[in-house]
């Protein structure tokens, strides 16, 4: 009987499991997590976070009447700046396999105060990521419950989706991942499906339209139209970083995460530029949609082509799509928090850092990921104005976050750090980091542009305060508190120890 314990133990994979421990081990960490998501379930837990379906059903309207047809080629843009962001996390991904994601990558890559504000501005947009996905899913789910869409549908629709996605999280990793491939599934096989039957059936227009703008620009130059109808390519490609989140429970992270975010990337935004041409050409009148005579394209398009009976179908599909996203935000968000908890670096890290043995979840960093974002929600009725400018401050958070760790991999470049994981860019390593981080400074430039002259300052800097009042806050609390310097756990290791050595020296010399 023993012999028998000992071949199961030792059965396939064994080997892997055994690296995956040691590595962790030697980055100071020994996982509670079980190494039970599949690379199928790894990149489909980051495919739908992206989600395609919901980023492009959500800001089609806007972007077709900002820059009238050619604004998809911003998927093209931004997909290949963000792969540029994709590759620089694989790296780091397969060097420091850490759950928590942005923030133990700052953590090794720069230090404890830089990984602090690191994951205190991603954690802060996700949480209100995760309120936004549930709300703006509220009228969908209403409408296929056949309430009427108001304010308190809306709260309670979006409560009923954050609570269902809090269940399956709870339930643990094996369902996470069950949850996240029959969300790609559906997302996928309804983009195809929904795509294909409105190119035979409602198609006007033929692949020329996609260079002309019926003067969507205005008095404006076209690319100030552009760049406005751009951000519905820079509020789409994130969510590949998911992957990482969860490393401490995927076997052989070093390979297989690199591979899930590029996967991510390509497919993602195969199926939303997919999506977004088979609803440009089947817009019958764009110049309504531009001029804002059409302010529901999508529902125009979606009840002409499938009917009401059909279009609910529809609309059903794209509310597994706004689940599973919300379901992969609660994942990342709760290993974040989980993170920040094991290494003490936060007010309630006792209870963060808790671990169900059963479950094999964090249970008190995936309630923070329900509670705060379930607060967000209940707010709207107080102000659904309030409710916009939180949200305002979401993809710009996330690109923050993501721009802190692009640029905390740039200076450890340059002050000798060779990245030493199962994923290496080699000599393209400083260029692909460069060219990462020009992207992700002009995305947020973008985002924070003033575009409405006539509204309060205060709404036409919405985004751009936000962000500085999240980082303001956090800086005071770093100065209150320090939690930063709370943990012994490794940092700044990802720097050659000689660079070190010889900085010191440096140092004391000037002194």
């Amino acid at each position: 009987m023993q012999e028998n314990l000992n071949n199961n133990i030792s059965g396939p994979g064994s080997e892997h499991h055994d690296s995956d421990a040691a590595q962790l081990a030697a980055l100071g960490y020994e996982s509670e997590f079980r190494r039970d998501m599949s690379p199928w379930a790894n990149f489909s837990l980051g495919f739908t976070y992206l989600s395609p379906v919901v980023g492009v059903y959500t800001l089609f309207a806007y972007a077709l009447a900002q820059g009238g047809p050619p604004m998809i080629w911003s998927l093209v843009i931004c997909g290949f700046g963000q792969l540029l962001v994709a590759l620089v996390f694989s790296e780091i991904v397969a060097q420091f396999p850490v759950a928590g994601g942005v923030y133990p990558w700052a953590r090794r890559l720069w230090g404890r105060k830089w990984a602090w504000m690191t994951g205190w501005v991603y954690l802060m947009a996700l949480l209100v990521t995760i309120a936004s996905v549930v709300y703006g899913a509220g009228p969908f789910l209403a409408q296929v419950l056949g309430f009427e869409v108001s304010v308190d549908s809306t709260i309670l629709c979006a409560v009923i989706l954050l609570v269902l996605s809090t269940i399956i999280n709870f339930l643990g990793t094996k369902v996470l991942a069950v949850a996240a491939v029959i969300g790609f599934t559906a997302e996928i096989i309804g983009a195809l499906a929904v795509g294909f039957w409105l190119l035979i059936t409602q198609r006007h227009h033929g692949l020329g339209v996609l260079f002309d703008s019926f003067d969507a620009q205005g008095s404006h130059s076209f690319l100030y139209a552009f760049a406005a109808a751009g951000l519905i390519g820079a509020f789409l490609y994130y969510g590949f970083e998911a992957c990482g989140d969860v490393a401490e429970e995927v076997p052989n992270p070093g390979v297989l995460i690199p591979k899930a975010m590029r996967r991510t990337i390509y497919i993602g935004g195969a199926a939303a530029t997919f999506v977004c041409l088979s609803l440009v050409l089947s817009v019958a009148d764009i110049p309504a949609v531009i001029s804002g005579k059409d302010v529901t394209p999508v529902d125009t398009l979606l009840n002409k082509a499938f009917g009401t009976v059909g279009a609910k179908i529809v609309l059903g599909i794209v509310l597994i799509s706004f689940l599973s996203c919300a379901i992969s935000l609660q994942a990342a968000a709760s290993r974040l928090a989980y993170s920040y908890g094991r290494d003490d670096m936060i007010i309630g890290s006792r209870l963060l850092k808790k671990f169900s043995v059963a479950r094999h979840i964090p249970p008190y960093a995936l309630l923070l990921a329900a509670i705060v974002p379930g607060i967000i929600v209940l707010g709207s009725k107080v102000s659904t104005d309030a409710l916009t400018k939180v949200v305002s401050f979401a993809s710009f958070g996330i690109y923050v976050g993501f721009q802190m760790v692009v640029l905390a991999a740039l200076r450890a470049r340059l002050k000798g750090w060779k990245p030493s994981g199962k994923y290496q860019l080699g000599k393209w390593g400083l260029p692909v980091n460069i060219g990462a981080l020009v992207y992700g400074i002009i995305a947020m430039i973008n985002m924070c542009w003033p575009r409405t002259p006539d509204a309060p300052w205060y709404d036409n800097y919405i985004v751009l305060a936000s962000g500085v009042v999240v980082i303001v806050v956090g800086i005071l609390y770093m100065m209150i508190h320090r939690s930063y310097g709370h943990s012994n756990m490794p940092y700044n290791d990802a720097i050659p120890k000689k660079y070190l050595s010889h900085q010191n020296k440096v140092n004391d010399m000037s002194m």
